[in-house]
């Protein structure tokens, strides 16, 4: 594996993917999947960033939009190319599809995004201009905020129900074990990643959490005063208003996450990590050995890639029998 020394400043992030999971450092993405047949496919590639001047990268709270804009292109790809390695090495003819296309990556992007906004945003404010409070009083954002949590936690629980999303929460928590394992300095077999905890302060469920928590002050503080007359105009508008200012909320919500991430032992930090660890119990399970190890196949070779940042990557899909075939440094 990477020399252990340099595990704080190299972060690794990963994300649970249909039957595998994406893991992303400074220099690579690598994509780990189970195939049908049992097998461990992966796929490699050095990462380049979409925005070319990394001075941006630098700007607080703006680098959090990037990243974030960034996470949402790589998930998605990953989602999609995992479904496709399901599609390409399924072992019954009978199931055999068309491979999802880039276009329509994209089309579930824009879906997502909007799903998203408007169940987190649009939905608790009209349910909280229901109660007929004025939507520039504190009472308006607390009662939203409420329903925000509520809502969250209601569809990470009913999600959570589908077989198909148990197994994708079994690799969420894969990941997280595994990460874990790698910032310990530990050596990354399987046995050494099951006694790690499922739970990271840095997960994606955490910033998710944060967002929402966020948004109930800025909106208190941007949207106080009254803009038209007609309330129900009144509050379209200041729907129209939350939806764009979503972004610079990501963006604060990633520093917030950072530094959680960094000091969440100490107690000042406590209150924002404490919440998402609790998301966490909704949207990770405890993964079997196999699950295991796809997520450190996907981390070795994502630590390998730093380690041997010549090495030429190809777009062919590598097949490996077990976890102890795939080289680390």
């Amino acid at each position: 594996m990477a020399n252990t020394d340099n595990r704080e400043s190299l972060a690794v992030g990963g994300q649970a993917v249909m039957e595998g999971v994406m893991m992303r450092s400074k220099n690579a993405l690598v994509l780990a999947c189970r195939t049908p047949g049992g097998k461990i496919a992966i796929s490699e590639q050095k990462w380049k960033t979409v925005f070319k001047t990394a001075i941006l990268y630098k700007i607080p709270f703006l680098r959090g939009i990037l990243i974030f804009a960034e996470t949402l292109v790589n998930g998605m790809g990953a989602i999609t190319l995992s479904a496709n390695l399901q599609i390409r090495y399924s072992e019954d003819p009978d199931e055999k599809e068309e491979e999802i296309s880039g276009g329509s990556m994209v089309l579930v992007i824009g879906i997502s995004v909007a799903f998203a906004l408007g169940l987190f945003v649009v939905l608790p404010h009209f349910l909280t201009a229901l109660t007929g409070l004025k939507a520039s009083s504190l009472k308006f954002h607390l009662i939203d905020g409420i329903f925000k949590v509520s809502i969250l936690i209601l569809y990470l629980w009913a999600i959570g129900l589908f077989k198909d999303m148990k197994r994708l929460f079994m690799y969420h928590g894969a990941e997280h074990k595994s990460i874990f394992a790698y910032e310990k300095g530990l050596e990354l077999t399987v046995e050494n990643a099951k006694k790690c905890s499922r739970f990271h302060p840095r997960c994606g469920t955490s910033f998710l959490f944060l967002v929402l928590f966020i948004s109930i002050f800025i909106f208190l503080v941007a949207l106080r005063n009254q803009i038209v007359d007609n309330k129900w105009l009144d509050h379209l508008i200041k729907v129209g208003i939350k939806l764009p200012l979503m972004f610079p909320i990501a963006g604060i919500g990633y520093e917030l996450i950072k530094l959680s991430g960094k000091h969440g032992e100490k107690a000042i930090f406590k209150p924002l990590v404490v919440p998402g660890l609790l998301l966490q119990r909704l949207t990770t399970k405890e993964p079997d050995d196999e699950i295991l190890e796809v997520a450190l196949a996907s981390l070795k070779r994502t630590l390998w890639r730093e380690e041997h940042p010549e090495a030429e990557t190809s777009e062919e899909i590598v097949l490996y029998d077990d976890l102890e075939h795939i080289s680390a440094s």
